[in-house]
């Protein structure tokens, strides 16, 4: 069996930016040729899947500037470097929806695009949510409205394409497989 390993010969940094670094190397096929590759490498991001007393998923519109469009998406945010995954996502669920929770629970983390980019998201559910009146604020830049919907409401926007991120859509997927539990 052959290895499919990739061989880095060379690294050519093109970008550093706050978001991401971008980077093209070039590689050594497990066939002995060459090619490039274009590498986005990211800190990482978390997503949280925050539920209300009366059963209610809390999301975000915000608008996706790569989409020209806005998106109804769970709350989620960028690591800052060396923090923990579950600091960052209090953080954003309070700066993003005025709601803090005391609990997470860890539900998964996956590769986000790995054809091109290194990001991992870390995926949390909380149902011990309480809304606060000194919420953190969000970003300078970043503009969001929080949207409270029902399951059944969250899979009409899947539908709708509304919701059409993969983070969002695998958070109503996974609820979707708890409530089948």
């Amino acid at each position: 069996m052959k290895e499919f390993e990739e061989k880095t010969i060379r690294t050519e940094h093109i970008y550093d930016g706050k978001i991401v670094k971008l980077q093209v190397d070039d590689v050594r096929l497990p066939d002995g040729k060459t090619s490039k590759r274009e590498l986005i490498r990211h800190a990482g991001a978390v997503g949280v899947i925050p539920i209300t007393k009366d059963n209610k998923i809390v999301l975000v519109r915000q608008y996706r500037k790569p989409l020209e469009k806005a998106l109804v998406e769970i709350p989620a945010g960028k690591l800052e470097d060396g923090e923990d995954p579950r600091v960052t996502a209090l953080r954003e669920l309070e700066e993003e929806t005025g709601y803090r929770a005391d609990s997470l629970q860890f539900v998964t983390s996956f590769y986000t695009s790995p054809g091109f980019a290194d990001e991992v998201m870390y995926l949390y559910l909380t149902k011990n949510i309480e809304p606060v009146d000194d919420a953190a604020a969000a970003d300078e830049d970043e503009f969001v409205e929080r949207v409270e919907l029902t399951l059944e409401e969250a899979k009409q926007y899947v539908n709708e394409q509304k919701i059409h991120d993969a983070k969002t859509n695998y958070a109503i997927l996974y609820l979707e497989s708890l409530e089948r539990m």
